[in-house]
This record gives C-alpha cells, structure tokens and sequence, in this order.
C-alpha cells in the first residue's frame, strides 16, 4: 500500500518488497530524493519513506514539473507529511559540514561558480 494506495498487481509482482527491505537493511535512517513530475513521482515515494520511519529530504531545485501548481500542491503535501524540503546548496553543505575539509575543499567551488 502507498499513500495513493495500492499498487497495481503488475508493479506488486515486478517490484517486490525487496527494494524496501534493502534499504532498511542498510541501517540507514536518511533518504535524500530527487525527480522529474514532482507532482506524480516524489510526492508518493518520500512520503512513504517517512511514514517506515525514514528521514526524507527532497531536493526542491533538483525536482520539477510541467504544472506550477502541480508542484507547489506538491510541496505543500510533502511538508505536511513529514518530508523536510532543501535546496542542492543547503544539502550539499549540511552533507560536507565542515568547508575546511577535503569534501569542502571540492563543493565549495561547485557551489559558488
């Protein structure tokens, strides 16, 4: 079951819950997501995410849609389901932490030019 409800058969016997059961397995508790449609494709599975306990960060200016709307609806439904959203430059710095290190030393340029 997702938050649009459940899957169709096809896609229940083509995507197991092996996918599911592979990343709670890594013992990770972040996702950082991404996508095109935001609308129809992030909004389902970031949710979902948080709902199995996860931290969900979503990209906003890694996303889009063909429908202003659309995504901002999205957006809205997102953060009211627990997604946090951010920016490529916020994550890429919450991610290096310390612009002093090695990590710092090659983001920082990428994210200023």
């Amino acid at each position: 079951l997702t938050v649009q409800g459940p899957l169709m058969p096809e896609l229940q016997e083509t995507l197991p819950e092996a996918f599911a059961a592979a990343c709670r397995n890594t013992g990770r508790k972040n996702f950082v997501m991404a996508g095109v449609k935001t609308d129809v494709c992030m909004v389902s599975p970031a949710i979902s995410a948080v709902e199995e306990g996860f931290t969900v960060k979503v990209v906003c200016d890694a996303c889009g849609s063909s429908n202003q709307i659309g995504e901002e609806m999205a957006w809205r439904r997102m953060e009211a389901g627990g997604v946090h959203l951010t920016s490529t430059n916020a994550i890429v710095a919450e991610l290096v932490k310390n612009w002093a290190s090695p990590a710092g030393a090659v983001a920082f340029p990428l994210l200023t030019n």
